[in-house]
């Protein structure tokens, strides 16, 4: 069962203009039972962000920010995520360049294994958070494989999407249970379908969440994020559906 509902803030990034807006919506997710959030940016600075979170009452589980940033001063990583109260430095999917070749995957794997090696001595991980398209193949070998083989699982973890992995052909308890010990957050995510696939609201897709949520369980999940990329509407009213479907299922 989950104890804490965490949210990955890109989903509300279109609410968090200013202080003022971001409060505001700091608040609408205390409401709407979201005790956590995973940040896709600071918006108005490390220092001003922590400060509302704190005071708003969210606590920051993680973040997804550039990874040229982070490896370019891990120094001003490391002091960013102190403020923010967070251990956990993450990235929300790899650079462009590195999708092209195995040499450069491979070589993006060399950097963040070196990232992570600087950062946690000082008790901070590197997360890795995958979308569908590390399932294909490159000379032959799926990225998902290089990554999962390549990474240090002693200083890096995955932020494993339910979505993303369904979406490129990955049985997402399948990839949960390899990656078993490997992953602090999970991004829980549900895939609807029409003519094509879809993001949609928890609950509200095909994605075996009963089994997730099993399994989480079972392997050490420790922050479990609802996020959803794209909304019909009011995201607010989106979070709403997926934190009430969540409330009633697996938070008794």
């Amino acid at each position: 069962m989950i104890k804490t509902l965490g949210v990955q803030l890109y989903t509300i990034r279109s609410a968090m203009a200013d202080e003022d807006t971001i409060r505001a919506s700091f608040k609408k997710l205390k409401e709407l039972g979201y005790d956590e959030g995973q940040t896709a940016g600071f918006f108005v600075g490390a220092e001003k962000f922590a400060a509302i979170a704190k005071e708003t009452g969210i606590s920051i589980c993680g973040t997804h920010c550039g990874f040229n940033e982070l490896i370019a001063d891990p120094d001003k990583a490391m002091k960013e995520h102190e403020m923010l109260g967070t251990t956990n430095i993450g990235i929300g999917g790899m650079p462009g360049e590195a999708r092209e070749s195995l040499d450069a995957l491979n070589r993006f794997v060399e950097q963040a294994n070196e990232f992570a090696a600087k950062v946690n001595k000082y008790g901070f991980k590197f997360t890795y958070h995958n979308h569908s398209f590390e399932f294909k193949k490159l000379d032959g070998k799926r990225m998902m494989d290089v990554l999962v083989d390549g990474l240090d699982p002693k200083t890096t973890s995955f932020v494993l999407d339910t979505y993303w992995v369904q979406h490129g052909g990955g049985d997402v308890i399948a990839w949960m249970k390899k990656l078993a010990g490997r992953i602090d957050i999970l991004h829980l995510k549900d895939m609807g379908m029409a003519d094509s696939q879809f993001i949609t609201e928890i609950g509200q897709g095909n994605i075996n969440f009963d089994g997730v949520i099993e399994t989480a369980a079972e392997i050490g999940v420790k922050h479990y994020v609802v996020e959803q990329d794209v909304c019909p509407g009011d995201p607010f009213d989106s979070l709403k559906i997926s934190s009430d479907y969540i409330k009633a299922k697996y938070m008794k």
